[in-house]
């Protein structure tokens, strides 16, 4: 009787600090949705930092093409959101980073080329494997917006499907590889 009092005691004690040490953690996760909440607020300070008007800069002179990585949060219908890493490279080539904020933390990477329309402001990007396409409108020299694939805009405050140069900007989120 003695040696099952005491190891059910032990048992009791080692439950006790295992719960203790989960509770105390100092490296807890936050959710997708704590993370969307700090971006989201992070952008609105952004914003109204930079709510002066300003003139357009030039996007790209012969000498400096466009290229850059952009970041964002997304909406989405059945997920708390859509982390987006946009590469646009050398040699007009993109890669795509696309993670939704769902119990799997899969990411989905899709690889091709972009071009640049000057006049329409507009990037657009052509999928190898599939050939789709995907646009996005120029807002300045540090945002994209997603577009529909025929140029429209989505429905809906244009901030929300917006992504951010990281040289640009000094919140920076963006997926590591």
């Amino acid at each position: 009787m003695k040696n099952f009092l005491k190891s059910s005691q032990t048992a009791i004690i080692l439950f006790l600090l295992g719960l203790l040490v989960i509770y105390l953690n100092p490296f807890k996760e936050k959710s997708d949705m704590e993370i969307m909440a700090v971006v989201q607020e992070n952008r609105a300070k952004l914003r109204s930092q930079n709510n002066d008007i300003k003139p357009p800069i030039p996007l790209m002179d012969e000498g400096h093409p466009f290229r850059g990585v952009f970041y964002g949060y997304l909406p989405c219908d059945d997920c708390a959101g859509v982390k987006m890493t946009l590469s646009l490279k050398n040699k007009q080539n993109y890669l795509l980073v696309t993670q939704y904020a769902r119990s799997s933390n899969k990411e989905y990477y899709n690889k091709g080329k972009y071009e640049w329309d000057e006049q329409a402001n507009i990037v657009t990007l052509t999928s190898r494997k599939e050939g789709e396409i995907q646009k996005y409108q120029i807002k300045d020299e540090g945002e994209l917006i997603l577009l529909k694939p025929n140029g429209m805009k989505l429905k809906g405050n244009q901030n929300q499907y917006s992504l951010l140069r990281t040289d640009k900007n000094k919140a920076r989120s963006v997926h590591i590889h």
